[in-house]
C-alpha cells in the first residue's frame, strides 16, 4: 500500500531522577552524599532511508514512544541513558509540526535526519548539593520531561523525470514499456491514483528514475480531481515529459488540453513552468496522431515527439531527448538523487 501523507504522535523519554543516598562504609564515619545523576531520556529521530518508498509502515503506528532514562544510584553511579528511537521514512518526506504548521525539515537527501522530540535530561543526585553549610543534603532533581509532538508527514516523490498529462493519456503504458514497473492500466480515467516509479536505463552506466504521476484535470491547482495529490509530487521532478493524447475520449482538442495542463502547473507553482519539458504525442499508431503532433509543434514553437508504447515508435528518440536534458543539468547520477 502506498501512503504519502500521515499524522503521528512522537513522545520522547523522560530523564531519570537523581539519586539520594549517603555513603555507608565500615570505619568511615559520617559518610557524605553519593547519589548519582539520572540518565537522559531517549529522543525521537526521523531519518531518510534509501529503499523506503512509502509512509505505510509509519502510518500503521499512531504513537511512537522513546524509553525513559534510569534513575541515579548510590556510590555516585549514574543511571543509564535511554537509546534514541529512530523512525525510517522515505527520502522526500517533509516533516511538519501539526500545532504550528512549521516545516521542521525537508528530508530530501538519503541519510538526512532531524530530531523531532528531545529526550528529558537526567536529574542531578544529592551529591551535587553538598556544601560547607549543607553537608548532608537530601535534595535531588527529578528527571526532565521528554517532548511530545504531533507531526504531519508528507511525501513528495523524488524522481529525475516526471510524466504529466491528462488522465488516460498513456503515461502508465509508457512507464511499463520503458521500465520494469507494472502500474495499473485500463481504458478509463484515473487508473493511476498514486505515483509509480520505474528505473529506466539509458546505457549500462546511466539510469534515471521515471515517475508516473496521477492524472491532472482543469482546476487541479484548486484541488479538483486528484489536484494537490498530483501537484505535490511533480514538484520534485527536474524534467517533465508532457504526454498528450491525440484522440481524447471526450473529443476535446489536444492542443487546448496541453495549454490547460501547463496553466494548472504554473498556477500551482510558477517554477514548474520553468522546468525542462519534453512534449510527446502518444498513441502514434492512430491515424490522427501525426496531424495533432504537427499542430501542437506549430502552437508551441518547438519539437514534439510522436511515440507509441504499443509499437515502440519514437521511444528511442524520447529517451535520447531525456538523456540530453539530464546531461545539460549535470544529473547523470545513480537513481534516487534529489533534484
Amino acid at each position: 500500500m502506498f501512503v504519502d501523507r500521515t499524522q503521528i504522535e512522537v513522545v520522547a523519554g523522560n530523564g531519570g531522577r537523581g539519586g539520594m543516598s549517603f555513603r555507608r562504609e565500615k570505619y568511615v564515619p559520617r559518610g557524605g552524599p553519593d547519589g548519582g545523576d539520572g540518565g537522559n531520556g531517549g529522543s525521537v529521530i526521523l531519518v531518510a532511508k534509501p529503499g523506503v518508498d512509502s509512509l505505510a509502515a509509519v502510518s500503521h503506528r499512531q504513537s511512537w514512544r522513546a524509553a525513559h532514562g534510569q534513575p541515579g544510584t548510590p556510590a555516585n553511579c549514574h543511571g543509564r541513558s535511554a537509546p534514541d528511537l529512530t523512525i525510517e521514512v522515505p527520502p522526500g518526506t517533509i516533516v511538519i509540526d501539526e500545532a504550528t504548521g512549521l516545516v521542521l525539515k525537508d528530508l530530501a537527501e538519503p541519510g538526512e535526519q532531524v530530531v523531532v522530540a528531545e529526550g528529558g535530561k537526567g536529574g542531578r543526585g544529592n551529591a551535587h548539593f553538598k556544601s560547607s553549610t549543607n553537608r548532608a543534603p537530601r535534595q535531588f532533581e527529578p528527571g526532565g520531561t521528554g517532548r511530545i509532538r504531533r507531526l504531519c508527514l508528507e511525501l513528495k516523490v523524488i524522481a529525475d523525470v516526471g510524466l504529466v498529462g491528462l488522465p488516460n493519456a498513456g503515461k502508465s503504458t509508457l512507464l511499463s514499456r520503458l521500465s520494469r514497473a507494472r502500474p495499473q492500466i485500463a481504458d478509463y480515467a484515473f487508473t493511476t491514483k498514486t505515483p509509480m516509479l520505474g528505473i529506466v536505463s539509458l546505457s549500462p552506466d546511466h539510469t534515471f528514475v521515471l515517475a508516473d504521476l496521477p492524472g491532472l484535470i482543469e482546476g487541479a491547482h484548486l484541488g479538483v480531481g486528484l489536484g494537490h495529490e498530483f501537484l505535490r509530487h511533480v514538484e520534485r521532478a527536474g524534467i517533465l515529459v508532457h504526454v498528450v493524447e491525440p484522440m481524447p475520449v471526450d473529443e476535446s482538442d489536444p492542443v487546448e488540453n496541453y495549454h490547460a495542463i501547463r496553466s494548472e502547473l504554473v498556477q500551482y507553482d510558477e517554477s514548474l513552468g520553468e522546468r525542462i519539458e519534453i512534449v510527446a504525442v502518444s498513441k502514434s499508431e492512430l491515424p490522427v496522431a501525426e496531424e495533432v503532433r504537427s499542430r501542437l509543434a506549430a502552437a508551441i514553437g518547438r519539437e514534439v515527439i510522436a511515440i507509441s508504447a504499443v509499437t515502440g515508435q519514437g521511444l528511442d528518440r524520447l529517451l535520447a531527448a531525456v538523456g540530453k536534458a539530464l546531461s545539460s543539468r549535470g544529473e547523470q547520477e545513480p537513481p534516487g538523487g534529489a533534484l
